[in-house]
């Protein structure tokens, strides 16, 4: 039997990347609500984030996107990150806002506007450098909407082609994640659509790619856990980027709509041998909060992660692989349950307080006053939001 004690050591590995727009004010396509205390600036959306490392000693990154976050001195943001207590990680491409880019990026017919997005892809790798970032994500908004519209093979291998003219320029502590999703915005084919296309795309790449899986963009019915196994299998498992679905890329607070699934895809991640730091898998959270307060909001999404990892912990390995072995089916899965079941938060409430971190974190940044500190202080100005 495993107990608390034995996992804290592997607990107290984990981080949890943020994203740097997660602060922004964001919405639907109706409508974006501002709120009190929203970041002016990339600095302060940073100052958020390390917040919310403070509370939680889970989150000692921040993500960036660019062009969202851009700055004219990087080496700068990188230091005032670092005065903040968190470091730059993940640098997030944006190939789908610009009007070029109606018809792809990278994908696209013209040669010029390929050349556009490759430039733009070689631009964040140095921002990279600036930063010492190790990753740059790739998600690709490129697809098409009607049959015939466009010749798919084609777009898969000039997809092909301008990923190798980026992937040549990565540093050697350097790598490409490749994101997927199975729509939006093309409704009749996407151009990395599932985890199958990213795979093969960076498995032509090498060593220095990988896929990123992000848990809201699969098709209702999806088994994740699975896709999670066979990635840890192959060794392509770059990133995770964190957030619940209900019905499509909903981008809600992780664990909020099925906290199951996510203790199964933990389980999996434990399995895989992906907690490891030799495993290269980062975690980072991807989410918007439209109608919830940011900060605790992203508190509440580190705090969900960390209390399935813990169960996903203490699930029982060897009674597991003894009912598999003797096809207990129910014998197994019991064994999953029992630990998806065990209520480990007052475990970690006091295992944190050893750690001189506060028992409930969420409890001390509403006592904290920094909410009403940020409320007061950023008055004027545009606040940041999606596509900022």
């Amino acid at each position: 039997m495993t107990s608390f004690d034995d996992i804290t050591d592997q607990l107290a590995g984990q981080s949890i990347e943020l994203p740097s727009w997660a602060f922004g004010n964001s919405g639907t396509r109706f409508k974006v609500f501002s709120t009190p205390g929203t970041p002016r600036t990339v600095e302060e959306k940073i100052a958020d984030a390390a917040a919310v490392h403070r509370f939680t000693g889970l989150a000692p990154s921040v993500a960036l996107h660019i062009p969202w976050d851009k700055v004219d001195d990087y080496a700068a943001l990188a230091q005032f990150a670092q005065d903040q207590g968190v470091a730059l990680g993940t640098v997030n491409s944006n190939t789908f806002q610009d009007e070029d880019y109606k018809f792809g990026s990278l994908t696209h017919l013209d040669p010029a506007v390929r050349s556009k997005a490759i430039d733009h892809h070689l631009e964040c790798l140095e921002i990279m450098n600036a930063t010492g970032s190790r990753d740059l994500k790739i998600w690709l908004a490129d697809g098409t909407n009607y049959a015939g519209q466009q010749d798919m093979r084609g777009r898969q291998d000039r997809l092909s082609d301008s990923l190798q003219k980026i992937y040549s320029q990565l540093g050697p502590e350097q790598r490409i994640v490749l994101e997927y999703k199975f729509f939006e915005p093309a409704f009749y084919h996407t151009d990395v659509p599932d985890w199958g296309t990213a795979y093969a795309q960076v498995a032509a790449l090498g060593e220095q790619a990988a896929v990123c899986l992000d848990t809201g963009h699969h098709a209702p019915g999806t088994n994740i856990e699975f896709i999670v196994m066979q990635l840890l299998r192959l060794g392509k498992l770059g990133s995770f980027d964190f957030n619940s679905r209900n019905y499509a890329d909903d981008d809600l607070i992780v664990g909020a709509a099925d906290p199951f699934q996510l203790f199964r895809i933990m389980t999996e991640v434990v399995r895989g041998g992906g907690l490891k730091p030799s495993s290269g898998v980062a975690f980072m959270l991807d989410q918007c909060h439209n109608i919830e307060e940011k900060i605790p909001g992203q508190i509440r999404s580190v705090l969900n992660v960390q209390e399935m990892t813990a169960r996903a912990l203490l699930v029982d390995q060897a009674a597991l692989t003894a009912a598999q072995e003797a096809g207990d089916v129910l014998g197994a899965h019991q064994v999953l349950m029992d630990a998806f079941y065990t209520d480990v938060r007052p475990d970690l409430a006091a295992w944190r307080e050893t750690c001189g971190l506060p028992g409930d974190p969420m409890a001390a940044f509403a006592a904290s006053g920094y909410q009403q500190e940020i409320n007061d202080e950023r008055v004027g100005g545009t606040q940041a939001s999606w596509g900022s």
